[in-house]
């Protein structure tokens, strides 16, 4: 079996868990109590859906995950809630008081009391597995324990588990809404770290997501719940191939090798389609090709960058539901026309394309429509720099008068982790920079000019 096991750290992490895995019970038929009545092999952990559940003796389906924060309200909603019987107690991990939004509290003082229970508790999961592919590691880096605890766990399974391939799906903090005033800080820490161990990085972003459930599906004042659940369906179509069996499997190795060209450029743009309400669904034609000219539209980009002003290295496309090659090649071949969608030139095919059989589902009395197929697009674009000078640009205002920093410094921090943090960032920009600009562009834009 290739399991996986799931990392859902501090606030965003738990609460975006809660929405992937209320959906896989759905998409498999599993009840909020672990049963699932359509099982025909029970007790017997040889079925697809086993890379994201352990199956009990009598037929209990556990999922393999972790949840973890340094303070207990969010977990508690997850010990009271419907799926509480889902989950392992020991599953479910809790400190006494929270990161309050540092970094440090989060990576040292307080996250380092709680992360070897945690790996424990991972360990546990890691020994019931036969052949464990990766993690996927949930959370937000404006926060102090998604940031601080986050990259903590991610430094110590790098030691424990060197080669396992870990992917993160990481809410970044957007540019106009801010929960923290110290997210420029937090960010530019855990980033530092995000560089080093993972492997695949998913950028998602509140505001993005706002404006696509404002958009889309016309609700005024989205919720979390409703940002959430949307961010479960991406998560859900890239673990499709895992947890079904499909026509054309894509496997989470098989991401890093397709998406990333050089190992500190990992950091993706993912999008969705089709959004759309139930009550517009049934007028809309929702073909192949449109639902994969709408994952390139800058409009359905779950972060806030816009592809247009970068370059595509790559970009991998997870068609799910009635969905044929035939159809995938035509729309990938017009892509390839639009003026719009630039590759670099040193990466001609670019495209790496998946198919599940398995039609969308969606939570019932949610937002979103059924429909009869859906594609998710997880591209690596050098516009995401974007997102990075921007958090730069807040933290060196910040910086540049030493505001808050004397927080940090008291739990245990040195002043040099933020310059050397800092200057990873830049360095990566110019990475983006030099990857955009590779070849031979040189004559062509002289060109443009007369």
């Amino acid at each position: 079996m290739r399991e996986i096991i799931s990392l859902h750290i501090g606030q965003a992490g738990i609460q975006v868990g809660n929405s992937c895995w209320e959906l896989y019970c759905l998409e498999h038929g599993i009840q909020p109590n672990g049963m699932m009545p359509s099982d025909t092999s029970v007790g017997v952990a040889n079925d697809s859906f086993n890379t994201f559940f352990s199956e009990t003796g009598s037929g209990k389906h556990v999922p393999r995950a972790v949840f973890v924060d340094l303070e207990p309200t969010v977990v508690d909603e997850v010990r009271t809630g419907t799926y509480r019987q889902l989950f392992h107690p020991e599953q479910l991990i809790s400190g006494k008081e929270d990161a309050a939004n540092n970094f440090a509290r989060g990576h040292y003082t307080v996250g380092k009391d709680i992360v070897d229970l945690c790996l424990d508790r991972v360990r546990k999961l890691a020994d019931n597995c036969t052949g464990l592919q990766g993690f996927l590691v949930f959370n937000a880096v404006g926060g102090g324990t998604g940031s601080g605890l986050g990259s903590l766990l991610l430094e110590r399974l790098s030691v424990d588990y060197g080669k396992k391939s870990k992917l993160g799906f990481t809410i970044y903090p957007s540019p106009q809404v801010s929960t923290a005033v110290v997210e420029p800080y937090n960010s530019v820490l855990s980033t530092h770290s995000l560089l080093e161990h993972t492997d695949v990085v998913v950028l998602l972003d509140n505001e993005a997501i706002y404006d696509i459930c404002r958009r889309s599906l016309d609700i005024e004042r989205p919720t979390y719940t409703n940002l959430n659940r949307l961010i479960s369906q991406i998560i859900s179509s890239l673990t499709t191939s895992l947890r079904f069996d499909g026509a054309i499997n894509v496997d989470v190795t098989e991401f890093q090798t397709n998406l990333v060209p050089y190992p500190r450029i990992h950091f993706m743009l993912s999008s969705y389609a089709p959004v759309i309400s139930s009550a517009k669904a049934y007028h809309e034609q929702l073909s192949v090709p449109e639902i994969t000219n709408a994952v390139f539209e800058p409009s359905s980009m779950m972060a806030k960058c816009d592809p247009r002003h970068g370059k595509y290295m790559a970009c991998c496309l997870m068609y799910r539901g009635d969905v044929v090659p035939k159809d995938v090649n035509a729309a990938v071949a017009t892509i390839k026309t639009k003026r719009t969608v630039q590759f670099v030139d040193w990466c001609p095919t670019g495209f790496k394309c998946g198919i599940n059989y398995q039609p969308p589902t969606v939570v019932p009395g949610g937002d979103l429509a059924r429909v009869q197929r859906a594609v998710c697009m997880i591209s690596n674009n050098t516009a995401v720099a974007e997102v990075f000078s921007r958090i730069d640009h807040k933290f060196d205002l910040m910086y540049s008068k030493r505001a808050f920093v004397h927080w940090y410094v008291g739990e245990g921090m040195e002043e040099g982790e933020f310059s050397e943090a800092r200057e990873d960032l830049a360095a990566l920009e110019k990475d983006y920079e030099e990857v955009g600009a590779e070849g031979c562009d040189d004559e062509e834009e002289d060109g443009d000019e007369y």
